[in-house]
């Protein structure tokens, strides 16, 4: 199972960072879709159905961007790497089970702030 994971996470970071500025954010990978987008030097990276709009997908991956700016005060990799609980909360504001729960960013980044006050 690690082996397996390794070998996705390698062939999708492969796939993603080879490709040029000409072509788009979408790829066929398998039986499923890779969308990403860069910003800086983190790329955001969801795989899904291959029905599954191409367009929605980029939003939901620029709102969390924009989540993450916002609550980190300028998101870097350092961020995500030393405070990954936290982006894994802010992810489960906005989405859950692969469902967007709330698109409202006021009220996610109120919620967690909530969660620091518990902690």
């Amino acid at each position: 199972e690690d082996s397996e994971r390794v070998k996705l996470e390698t062939d999708v970071h492969r796939i993603v960072s080879m490709r040029g500025k000409g072509h788009t954010n979408f790829v066929e990978y398998q039986n499923c879709k890779l969308i990403y987008r860069r910003y800086a030097g983190l790329y955001f990276i969801f795989g899904v159905d291959i029905t599954d709009n191409e367009l929605l997908l980029m939003e939901t991956i620029h709102l969390f961007v924009e989540l993450l700016d916002q609550y980190f005060s300028n998101v870097c990799e350092l961020d995500i790497v030393f405070h990954f609980n936290k982006v894994y909360g802010i992810l489960d504001e906005y989405i859950l089970a692969g469902e967007v729960q709330e698109t409202n960013k006021r009220v996610i980044l109120d919620r967690m702030r909530e969660f620091e006050k518990l902690e």
